[in-house]
């Protein structure tokens, strides 16, 4: 699998980071975690074949973690790169996401779902098991964030898992949920002085990724508070395995 982040940042714009977007490269297909608002353009400027996307995945309703997604479908009924294709999309995400996308649509008759290609939208829960592209089973768990947020493992036919907590705070099953995988995509909102309890600062992140073990851990969702600091270097005081600042453009073989 490769992996390529379109978006490292949160919602606060920022010059350097977009908001949450990741693009997974596998086998069988291309699937987007996440779509920020940037995620559409993020996608073209680093030259990935979004017109031929196979799955997206939503981890929840945060707009910087969905906000792109009704503007891409928008753009694909238009677009030259997708006239031809008849392939469906699949669109997976919690609960309420049909709802979500249907009353987007139906605000200014976009027509999102009116496609030359299928538009499949799938709902899923916390718990759940199931293929999101041939040969690429998803798990999700739960986590304490919004009431519908999700984190996803993903794990291929070589039994090769990542995780990706999206938005989360401090949850001793997300460290059972990413267990020894080869990738945990894990946000590390803050440094520290965390003003909320739904997200995570280093030392909460680097207690979680101790716990789990992964191969390598990738930190992003970054507020501009991370600006001009090492986070890998102060990520390494905590942990000695392979911590790495999730930066936009960032390219990675799983």
């Amino acid at each position: 699998m490769k992996l390529v982040v379109l978006g490292s940042g949160t919602s606060v714009p920022h010059p350097r980071r977009a908001s949450a977007g990741y693009w997974l490269e596998t086998q069988s297909g291309t699937l987007l975690l996440d779509a920020g608002a940037d995620a559409p353009h993020r996608m073209a400027q680093e030259e990935l074949d979004w017109g031929n996307l196979d799955a997206i995945w939503i981890s929840h309703f945060h707009l910087d973690h969905i906000g792109g997604l009704a503007p891409f479908l928008f753009s694909v009924r238009w677009a030259p790169q997708t006239r031809a294709r008849r392939k469906p999309l699949k669109i997976f995400g919690p609960q309420g996401l049909e709802l979500l996308i249907k009353t987007i649509s139906n605000a200014n008759n976009y027509k999102l779902l009116e496609q030359s290609f299928p538009v499949e939208l799938i709902e899923v829960e916390g718990g759940n098991d199931f293929l999101i592209l041939p040969g690429l089973r998803a798990s999700t768990l739960s986590t304490p964030h919004t009431p519908e947020s999700l984190a996803i493992r993903l794990t291929g036919t070589n039994g090769k898992s990542l995780v990706y907590s999206s938005d989360t705070g401090f949850s001793e099953l997300l460290a059972d949920f990413a267990r020894e995988v080869e990738l945990l995509i894990l946000e590390c909102s803050f440094r520290r002085n965390k003003p909320v309890e739904m997200h995570l600062e280093l030392s909460d992140a680097m207690q979680l990724i101790g716990d789990c073990r992964p191969r390598t851990a990738l930190l992003t969702h970054l507020y501009p508070e991370w600006d001009n600091v090492n986070v890998s270097g102060e990520a390494q005081a905590l942990w000695p395995g392979r911590t790495i600042e999730a930066v936009d453009g960032l390219r990675l073989e799983v």
